[in-house]
């Protein structure tokens, strides 16, 4: 196993930006600061929903300890910090009087980004929903935009003369299709007609929050949606045609939407009965400009044909290297989504928002390491084909709660003890750091 990088950022042209990523929920610890309860605290805490029950009260306690965690992301050499601000924490009810608390926290943290160089890029949703919210539907009702909206506007009141880029909404399919028809993540549903509305409501909060942010002024805004390369699992005609189903309900839907003003047939054949009525008349509003998109990238899935009713196909196990997470490892993928990403909007400039592994083979990280060279080599790659690619953010700076697999699955490039907090930069750090000296 490699135990360096052999890019360096000379390989890169000026200006392209390096940086680390993580997420409110995951690392900050939900019980400081005068955080109200989300979604996920009642997930967790549901009985099978969460490998051992974990949950995020406490996480990492990047609340405490963030000036130790920033130092990490400076020391590595890199430009930017993406994070994100936990809605539940900014306003406890949802709606209504924001945590002061709270406020000062990400005010405080902006700041330090700011003071040594880093550039702050915001999410402003990565799945933390405010359980007062949750109580009136949450991405069922229609009025979620409206109030992501008014949340929005609070957050970039206070920090948005500071943020450097920002993203309303966090992987969009997981918001909607994974937690309302898979029901793997918060709140856990499997309803196709919950799932349908949470696909249209969670674009059109995207859209009014992006509105609400052009009017204060913000610049720099974008959308970060996750794709997840569909292949079919054999040579058939149905496997084919439910890999096309696959696609367009994962890789089409969002990025179309906000591009195109469109959503595309092969999803609609099953969601359009369950949507709400009037959809068309919202792509107004979800077509906001915006100025860049991200593209969070992991693997591959085969799919082939499965009994049921719609959608009717199902995850084939493929023969590829897989990371901890049964991740097949696939750095053509990345390749493919930045050059299609690109087409589908031409002139924007386009950022690899997430890429990562889990894996816990410590003290060697050489499996990290491996799969970082092999995706920046398919960035290079596309690049030189003339893909407007602006920069590059390892998931994630730090092992973390990783959802409903609780702390057992590792992606970060500091080691984290879930027993005493402590931290420890991987060999993946340092070789970043070399890379990027």
């Amino acid at each position: 196993m490699p135990e360096r990088f052999t890019f360096t950022r000379a390989d890169f042209p000026d200006g392209f930006v390096w940086g680390a990523a993580t997420s409110a929920y995951q690392i900050e610890g939900s019980s400081f600061g005068g955080a109200g309860p989300s979604h996920w605290d009642t997930f967790a805490t549901t009985p099978g929903n969460v490998v051992r029950g974990e949950d995020g009260r406490v996480a990492c306690d990047h609340f405490h300890r963030w000036e130790e965690d920033l130092d990490f992301v400076r020391g590595a050499g890199l430009d930017a910090y993406r994070f994100s601000t936990s809605w539940a924490r900014v306003i406890p009810e949802g709606r209504g009087a924001p945590n002061a608390d709270g406020l000062a926290f990400y005010d405080r943290l902006v700041d330090g980004m700011c003071a040594r160089g880093l550039q702050p890029w915001l999410t402003l949703y990565h799945w933390e929903l405010p359980s007062p919210l949750a109580d009136l539907g949450g991405w069922r009702n229609r009025d979620i935009a409206y109030w992501f909206a008014d949340y929005a506007e609070v957050v970039m009141r206070t920090l948005g003369d500071r943020i450097y880029a920002t993203a309303p909404i966090n992987e969009p399919w997981c918001v909607a299709w994974l937690s309302h028809f898979l029901g793997q993540h918060a709140p856990g549903l499997r309803d196709i007609r919950a799932a349908a509305r949470a696909m249209h409501h969670v674009l059109l909060a995207h859209g009014r929050a992006t509105q609400a942010m052009h009017a204060l002024g913000c610049t720099g805004l974008g959308a970060v949606m996750n794709f997840e390369h569909a292949e079919p699992a054999d040579a058939s005609a149905e496997a084919a045609d439910r890999a096309r189903t696959y696609d367009a309900i994962y890789n089409r839907w969002f990025v179309e939407a906000v591009t195109r003003g469109a959503y595309p047939a092969e999803a609609l054949a099953g969601l359009e009965p369950h949507l709400p009525a009037g959809w068309e008349k919202d792509f107004a509003t979800i077509t906001a400009p915006v100025n860049w998109l991200g593209i969070n990238y992991y693997t591959r899935k085969l799919i082939g044909p499965a009994p049921g009713p719609w959608p009717a196909l199902e995850e084939v196990d493929g023969p590829l290297e897989k990371t901890d997470m049964g991740w097949e490892i696939y750095p053509d993928g990345l390749h493919g989504f930045l050059r299609r990403v690109a087409d589908t909007a031409p002139g924007l400039p386009l950022f690899v928002t997430e890429n990562g592994m889990a894996t816990d083979v410590s003290p060697d990280d050489g499996p990290r390491i491996a799969y970082l060279e092999d995706h920046v080599a398919a960035v290079r790659r596309a690049m030189a084909e003339g893909v407007p690619l602006r920069g590059y953010f390892v998931w994630s700076l730090l092992d973390n709660y990783e959802w409903a697999l609780g702390y057992e699955k590792r992606f970060g490039l500091v080691h984290v003890d879930f027993d005493s907090l402590a931290r420890t930069p991987k060999a993946s750090w340092h070789a970043l750091r070399a890379a990027l000296a």
